[in-house]
């Protein structure tokens, strides 16, 4: 892959002129300090540096895909890769390039995810047999309550839930990327997050995505002084394609975090700055919600597909469960590689995601509030019974499909995702999110950081869809403190020996599910190539609405007609979501091994092998 100068360069420079003061308990002595190059002395950005080069840009991008024998990257982002590997060149370890490359992606795809949110993460450890599970998703506050979003009538507010300082939750990345740092990564803190305050203070070029995010939501980012300086022009029109975005508040808030730790965020100036904000605009979060936010680690969900082990993230997501729901309704079936894209192949895809999807509604929610039945949903003897509900020929509706009897005790693409493998055995799949587009649209002032709006993910009333067209049950209704239901669903497979060798995931809302578990099967199942199994045509059902979505340009015209005469309502279109996965692959002939890493070339993303 061709070698991006300009900006290994400046990271680089920027690091070496660092010295360290090293809040990490677990890194490395850095009392000695580097070669010092002063910041004066470097050659000034022009434009043209900044721009991100075309070939990685949608359909030109020509570094989606990378293959090399030490280490594998795979990001929705150009400079978050970047990053990432200039730690692992620096001598950190995996631990440390994800915490690099989550802090620069929330610079780099404000639209998407950042500090003012969360996300969930897989780990596998190679000295440790235990796969590790990381929920540092938004939680309600505590002036939450089950019907804040209906009024007097018990009609639902939508509009409340996804835009403004009601619609924010309890911020949780920060946290997480700190409580995994302190007790795995082998750089300062300082050092992994200097990347991310580089490119808030020098500035990117507006990609094609990022613009028209900007103008969705210009009108919401207008109606807060702090977005409003941020995003949007004196002229009152948003940023466009091609002009340079500058976070410098966002740059003083890292670096502020950088040198303190997470309190910084969670009890110092920082979180002064939110409270204040949300007090003058009436806003749920409280200075008690953000001193009392803890991270969890969950037991992931570790399953048996074929000779795999599949481990993914437990509920309060949804994607774990049904990506391996998906699967495992499918394992009896004989599917070939010469039944790809066939009308056979999409009938019983669609059938599978309208089960899972269905039980989705139903049964999951926050497993520190409610009984969430993830045992039953993955057992054989329940998955038998809803495969006997799969028509060999004909498609259901969805008042012909139900969710499981079960008796109980009982996204869009706004998101963002990260895939990292070494070769000490390492693995990390981890999906971060602000929820919506540039969350709630709200930035407090001073501080530069966008507030998600994650309290839209709960089922504001039963029945009624969210922003990505789910709906919910009393499952996954309000409640203080509780954590809304999620489709990321970051996945780890390892062989036999329990050596990781694959991590994938992706953003994309409720498509995360139906992307994530089609790369997998896939890649497991039809023993495509990694790229093929992420550029293949994607398929989508929810359940709810009673659509089949094929992402254009479609099938073959008699597969498409088959389809329709199966009885599906066929909507063809864009399935946004993008697939970010790594691959470990084993040649047994010559006893050797090759990382492949593909960033889904749909969209900018950039995938990096160390050779």
């Amino acid at each position: 892959m061709k070698k991006i100068n300009f900006y290994l360069l400046f990271l680089v420079s920027l690091i070496l002129s660092c010295q360290s003061s090293d809040v990490n308990k677990n890194s490395q002595d850095d009392s000695k300090p580097y070669a010092q190059e002063s910041l004066s002395t470097e050659k000034k950005l022009t434009y043209q540096s900044q721009m991100i080069p075309s070939e990685f840009v949608g359909s030109e991008n020509k570094a989606y895909k990378s293959q090399g024998k030490k280490f594998a990257i795979s990001t929705q982002g150009y400079y978050a890769t970047q990053a990432a590997q200039e730690i692992l060149n620096l001598k950190g370890n995996l631990i440390d390039a994800f915490v690099a490359a989550s802090f620069v992606i929330s610079v780099e795809r404000p639209q998407s995810t950042g500090i003012g949110g969360g996300g969930f993460m897989i780990f596998k450890q190679a000295e440790n047999a235990k796969i590790l599970a990381y929920d540092f998703r938004e939680r309600a506050p505590k002036k939450a309550t089950r019907d804040m979003y209906l009024d007097k009538q018990g009609k639902a507010l939508e509009s409340l839930s996804k835009d403004g300082v009601m619609s924010v939750a309890t911020p949780g990345l920060v946290k997480g990327l700190w409580d995994i740092h302190q007790k795995y990564g082998r750089l300062s803190w300082q050092k992994v997050i200097t990347p991310a305050i580089f490119l808030a203070e020098k500035g990117f070029a507006i990609y094609p995505n990022l613009a028209r995010a900007l103008e969705e939501r210009k009108d919401i980012l207008k109606s807060f002084p702090g977005s409003r300086k941020i995003f949007i022009d004196k002229q009152g029109l948003p940023l466009r394609e091609g002009q340079i975005l500058v976070q410098k508040d966002l740059a003083k808030t890292l670096r502020k975090i950088s040198k303190i730790g997470a309190s910084e965020f969670y009890q110092g100036e920082t979180s002064k700055k939110i409270i204040s904000f949300m007090k003058n605009h009436k806003g749920l979060l409280e200075a008690s919600d953000l001193h009392s936010y803890k991270v969890i680690e969950r037991e992931p969900l570790v399953e048996k597909f074929k000779q795999y082990l599949l481990a993914s993230m437990p509920p309060p997501s949804s994607g774990g469960v049904h990506v391996l729901q998906f699967l495992k309704l499918l394992e009896p079936f004989h599917f070939t590689p010469q039944d790809l894209n066939t009308d056979r192949l999409v009938h019983y895809q669609a059938s599978a995601f309208q089960l899972a999807f269905a039980d989705r509604a139903q049964y999951l929610g926050d497993p520190d509030f409610i009984n969430v039945p993830t045992k039953t949903l993955l057992n054989e003897k329940y998955l038998k019974e809803r495969r006997s509900q799969i028509s060999s020929d004909k498609a259901k509706t969805v008042n012909q499909v139900s969710f499981g009897k079960i008796e109980l005790s009982e996204e869009h693409h706004e998101t963002t995702h990260l895939s990292l493998m070494d070769d000490e055995g390492n693995a990390i799949s981890s999906t971060q999110t602000i929820n919506g587009y540039f969350g709630s649209g709200a930035v407090a002032e001073g501080t530069g950081i966008i507030l998600n709006n994650e309290m839209d993910d709960f089922s504001i009333k039963p029945g009624v869809p969210n922003l990505f067209g789910a709906v919910g049950s009393e499952a996954n209704s309000i409640a203080a403190f509780k954590t809304p239901l999620s489709s990321m669903s970051p996945t780890l497979v390892l062989d036999e020996k329990q050596t990781p060798i694959m991590a994938v995931g992706a953003p994309g809302g409720t498509r995360i599910i139906s992307c994530t578990a089609l790369t997998l099967f896939n890649y497991l199942n039809l023993n495509m190539s990694l790229e093929d199994a992420v550029k293949n045509i994607r398929i989508h059902h929810q359940w709810k609405p009673d659509k089949l979505f094929i992402e254009a340009p479609g099938l073959r015209l008699s597969e498409m007609m088959k389809i329709k005469d199966r009885g599906y309502q066929v909507e063809v279109g864009n399935i946004p979501c993008r697939v970010m996965a790594v691959v470990r692959e084993t040649f047994k002939e010559s006893n050797s091994y090759r990382f492949t890493a593909v960033a889904d070339p749909r969209d900018i993303g950039t995938a990096l092998t160390g050779q």
